[in-house]
Formats: C-alpha cells, structure tokens, sequence
C-alpha cells in the first residue's frame, strides 16, 4: 500500500508541475527564453554550468525546456534530483534563500503534507538556504560559461557574487 501511495503522488507532483503549473506560469511570466540548444551546451568547457546543465538533461533523459531551464539550473547548482524529494528539497532552499512565490509555496506545502518521511531533509534544505547568499538576482544565463564548483561554493559560503541583477 505504501509503494503505491509513493507512486501516486509522485504523479500527481509531476501532473501539477508539468501539466498545470509550467503552462500557467508560462502564460503570467515575462520570462527571457533559453538561447541555447544541448549541442551548444555541450561544447561548453566540461567543468562550466552549461556543460553540466546539458549532461544533466540527457543523463535524465529530460527535454530541454525553453521556459524551464533556469529551473533546472538550480537543481545543479543546488545539487538536488529531479526525484520527488529533490523538487521539495530545491524548493525549500528558494524559500529558506528568500524566494516566496506560488509555485515554490506550493510545492513545499505539498511536500509537507505528502511526503512525511522528507520532512528532516527539507528542514535541511531550508536552513540551507536560509544561511546561504541570496541568489534571487542571479543572471541565470550568464552563468553557463561558469565554473559549477566555484558557483556551488560561493552560494553556501555566502562569497560576494558578481552574477546579479542590479
């Protein structure tokens, strides 16, 4: 019974992601389109963001979205899957970090209320972004030529970033 409760919300999870979510926001947001294509990702420099951002889709076999690649950006620099737990956990941190939207409060109430047996891991994804440098400002694209690790450390030891928005 619990295996096929698991799978039932991890369906709904992706329906109102994928299937409700991502159309509506698509509709409400201004959002600047990915310029890039997984061919132009994958002659980035093997340690850059776009080059990882590019193994991540096509090690998941994931579509690379227009509208959605700022998303996906942030499970890599954040370092969370795509699993159920990942997209709670990615969220968590986005409203740790300062980040209060309808998508990411949304996600993490369903988590909350869902996904019990994640509750330490998103207190600690939260916390994490709590105690980490805002990155609400952060140009997204311009960060693809980027080292991911440096990237990585200067979001969790809270480093001056030259990569926002003024």
């Amino acid at each position: 019974m619990y295996k096929y409760i698991v799978k039932l919300r991890s369906s709904l999870l992706v329906f109102l992601t994928h299937n409700m979510a991502l159309p509506l926001l698509q509709l409400m947001r201004n959002e600047e389109r990915f310029q890039y294509s997984l061919h132009q990702l994958a002659a980035m420099p093997d340690n850059s963001l776009g080059f990882n951002l590019g193994k991540f889709l096509q090690q998941r076999n994931l579509e690379l979205l227009p509208y959605y690649a700022r998303h996906d950006i942030k499970h890599i620099l954040l370092n969370y899957d795509t699993t159920e737990e990942g997209e709670v956990c990615l969220q968590c941190f986005m409203l740790g970090n300062g980040h209060l939207s309808f998508p990411v409060t949304a996600t993490v109430l369903y988590g909350f209320v869902t996904m019990p047996e994640h509750w330490k891991a998103f207190r600690l994804a939260y916390r994490r972004g709590r105690q980490s440098i805002s990155i609400e400002r952060w140009q997204w694209f311009d960060l693809l030529p980027e080292p991911l690790e440096q990237l990585q450390q200067k979001i969790d030891n809270k480093e001056s970033i030259r990569f926002y928005k003024k």
